[in-house]
């Protein structure tokens, strides 16, 4: 039995006192945590495994309790030991959005989603109880396209007048997030990380990395999913719906009333969340042996190309990325 297992049967055999109890995997995230369901006296439950030496589960712990405090369904925490890394927490149950969307479900599942989204922008937390979605966050987030699919996975080097070229739309899409109204973000809202529940739907997972940053960073990890896609039109019907209900609620005030510019701004920020990610993703692969992510690219790559050749200050930066980088990404398999 590897050791870190045996460490997390001895936290529940000697200091949880479970006895009669089942361990099975439950999922593993892009990153080192692993989770486990345990089904105790008839309750199943889920244990995080975050190695302490990899992973700091104090984020997590302060915003589960943040966030569970003003009535969102995250997970409770039960139990912990942060000097080992490992949670005892509430089961969410095991069906992900990614499982359940579908024409028949997406109206309802992505209500419930926008809903829980009005909730978390509206609350205002204390001083210093998230960090800042900055510039220089923006930036590093960017900067993992080029340095992890560009130049790790793609073997470019771009010369200078493209290295001008990247800087500039870099700083454009910094300059559009920083622009926006600043609400709690989540960061990582989207149908791998919100669960179907049949009461107080969705779960939400994965908020250990939320910042204060822009209003449509969210809202735009929902609506263009990196996993799942769904036509323009409806996508910037449900993103003004959301304006509107952000209005009403008080997150957004005019002169923040705008449709042209809230698109502008969810379209902008989507370009920056996806660059992000499609460096992630190739992270995934050279880093951390996790090659599944690398089929996300081209989906994700291609919201940028498509959001680009609308905006002409951004329109040779995505005839660059469509050239350049989605040319040289494989058709079929990886």
């Amino acid at each position: 039995m590897p050791e870190r297992l045996e460490q997390l049967k001895h936290w529940l055999d000697h200091e949880l006192n479970f006895r009669e109890y089942t361990l099975t995997p439950a999922s593993s995230d892009a990153s080192f945590r692993r989770y486990f369901r345990v089904l105790h006296a008839g309750i199943s439950y889920i244990v995080m495994d975050a190695p302490p030496e990899k992973e700091d589960s104090r984020p997590f712990v302060s915003i589960a309790r943040m966030l569970f405090d003003i009535g969102l369904n995250v997970p409770e925490i039960i139990d912990e030991n942060q000097e080992q890394g490992f949670l005892l927490l509430s089961d969410l149950g095991s069906t992900p959005y990614l499982e359940a969307l579908s024409e028949d479900t997406v109206e309802r599942l992505y209500g419930d989603a926008l809903g829980a989204l009005s909730t978390l922008q509206a609350y205002i937390p204390g001083d210093a109880a998230l960090p800042a979605y900055d510039r220089a966050l923006l930036l590093k987030e960017m900067e993992l396209s080029r340095e992890w699919l560009l130049g790790r996975h793609l073997g470019l080097s771009p010369d200078a007048t493209q290295t001008g070229l990247l800087d500039a739309a870099f700083q454009l899409l910094a300059d559009n997030a920083l622009a926006q109204p600043q609400v709690c973000v989540h960061r990582d809202y989207h149908s791998r990380n919100l669960m179907q529940t049949g009461m107080h739907n969705p779960g939400i997972l994965d908020f250990q990395d939320a910042v204060i940053g822009p209003v449509t960073y969210d809202l735009v990890s929902l609506l263009r999913d990196c996993y799942i896609d769904w036509p323009r039109d409806r996508v910037e019907d449900w993103a003004l719906g959301y304006q509107d209900l952000a209005l009403q609620s008080g997150i957004l005030r005019a002169p923040h009333d705008d449709p042209q510019q809230f698109l502008r701004w969810f379209d902008l920020m989507g370009m920056q969340r996806h660059l992000k990610a499609a460096g992630i993703f190739a992270r995934l692969r050279y880093r951390d042996g996790k090659s599944g992510y690398l089929q996300d690219i081209p989906r994700t790559l291609g919201y940028v190309v498509e959001v680009a050749g609308r905006y002409e200050e951004l329109a040779v930066f995505g005839r660059f990325i469509e050239g350049e980088v989605l040319a040289r990404l494989p058709r079929e398999g990886w």
